[in-house]
């Protein structure tokens, strides 16, 4: 007769299982992130072989940047109802399509639609993505899981990024977006062969995911992230002008310092979702304050290249954050959990736009590149007093629930 496994056995055969879930889901982020920031390395390409100027080719950025913001909401609620696994593959079906569609855009006009389109799931997945890894993930460890999700996109800056430009600079721009194709082609095969198909809630539909609208704390923690972390944006777009027109840094060294950034987001990742587990709020506020502290250093750090350089390095960890509001947005909406999940890749956009706009108006009014580093701080320190606003909401919140649980 066949003895039973020892239960360590079985355990560590569930933790692999969690694992390489976790490991398909962070692939589909990993091309995602790839094919979101690639282009900004390639726009002079792209506008010789489209016939544009470089900043309207940088058109396609914002186009993309916009379909994320309009796709996330939108598909969240059309798909409230669907197995978590279909949603995933079908999400990264059409990114991967969006893709190889854009590699073949004939001009301008075509390109831009097509990133738009590109966008559309972007927000969607990693919502869904976040509510899988947190499903799936040990007590006491949801940030980890999210975090290592986060790990994809954040990686994607190290490896994916460098990958696609090397490619786009030998084989041609439209190479590289193939190259993101075929990694969302690959991500759809690991979801259908390691993610659980979980079902969501009970009742779930699209107008109780739009109850998500109606809670006040959903909508302070997406301006925690729409507006503070737009600070990290505000330096970041202008990072190349700034040390070389100020730091001194020779043009062909600035990879080096942009990989730096790099860095800095995976080990922000890593080290925000960990904080993030053992106290959420705390973390919240406390990345906040970091960030401000950092960004404003950045304004006297810029004058020299390698002060600067361990700056950059510094404002890429200020993604730590990411995590700990997807578990807060988790926490607080109820159960209209896919739609808030999804906001909060819409509110990151936000804080993109919102941050390279402030900050090229400061630079536009002669106030000099370093003023992106007080237009960061400034923006870190709204950002704070939006968290403190959600704190004091929510301590309001409890105190009037405290009777009526008396009762």
């Amino acid at each position: 007769m066949n003895s039973p496994a020892p239960a360590s056995s079985s355990s560590s055969s569930g933790e692999a299982r969690v694992l390489r879930a976790i490991l398909a889901l962070g692939v589909g982020g990993f091309a995602i992130g790839t094919g979101e920031f690639v282009i900004m390395g390639l726009l002079p390409e792209v506008a010789r072989d489209i016939g544009v100027s470089i900043p309207q080719a940088g058109h396609v950025i914002s186009a993309y940047a916009l379909g994320v913001v309009i796709g996330a909401p939108v598909l969240a609620v059309l798909a409230a109802g669907w197995g978590r696994r279909t949603l995933l593959m079908a999400l990264m079906a059409v990114f991967a399509l969006g893709n190889f569609a854009s590699a073949a855009a004939p001009g301008y006009l075509s390109l831009n639609l097509l990133r738009f389109a590109s966008g559309f799931p972007h927000g969607t997945y990693f919502g869904v993505a976040a509510l899988v890894a947190a499903a799936l993930a040990p007590p006491g460890r949801r940030a980890r899981a999210v975090g290592l999700v986060m790990l994809g996109l954040t990686g994607a800056t190290l490896v994916g990024v460098p990958i696609a430009a090397w490619l786009g600079q030998h084989f041609g721009w439209r190479a590289a977006f193939v190259f993101v194709g075929v990694i969302a082609l690959l991500a759809v095969a690991m979801v259908w062969r390691d993610v659980p198909n979980l079902r969501p809630g009970a009742g779930a539909s699209p107008l109780r995911e739009l109850g998500a609208l109606r809670r006040k704390q959903v909508w302070l923690t997406l301006g925690i992230a729409a507006i503070g972390f737009g600070g990290m944006f505000a330096v970041f777009s202008y990072v190349k002008p700034t040390l070389t027109e100020v730091s001194g840094l020779a043009v062909n060294n600035v990879p080096f310092v942009l990989a730096l950034f790099g860095v800095g987001m995976v080990a922000g990742n890593l080290v925000g979702s960990r904080l993030a587990d053992k106290a959420l709020m705390r973390t919240i506020g406390g990345v906040m304050a970091y960030s401000a502290l950092v960004l404003l250093a950045f304004t006297f750090t810029a004058q020299h290249w390698v002060l600067a350089s361990l700056n950059v390095l510094l404002v890429g960890t200020i993604v730590a954050i990411g995590p700990a509001l997807q578990i807060r947005l988790m926490d607080v909406a109820g159960d209209a959990q896919t739609l808030a999940a999804a906001l909060n890749h819409s509110a990151f956009n936000m804080a993109n736009a919102l941050g390279a706009w402030l900050g090229g108006v400061a630079i536009d009014a002669g106030l000099g590149w370093t003023s992106t580093g007080w237009v960061g701080a400034l923006l870190a320190l709204a950002g704070l007093g939006i968290f403190a606003w959600a704190l004091a909401d929510a301590r309001r919140s409890a105190r009037r629930a405290a009777p009526a649980a008396a009762c």
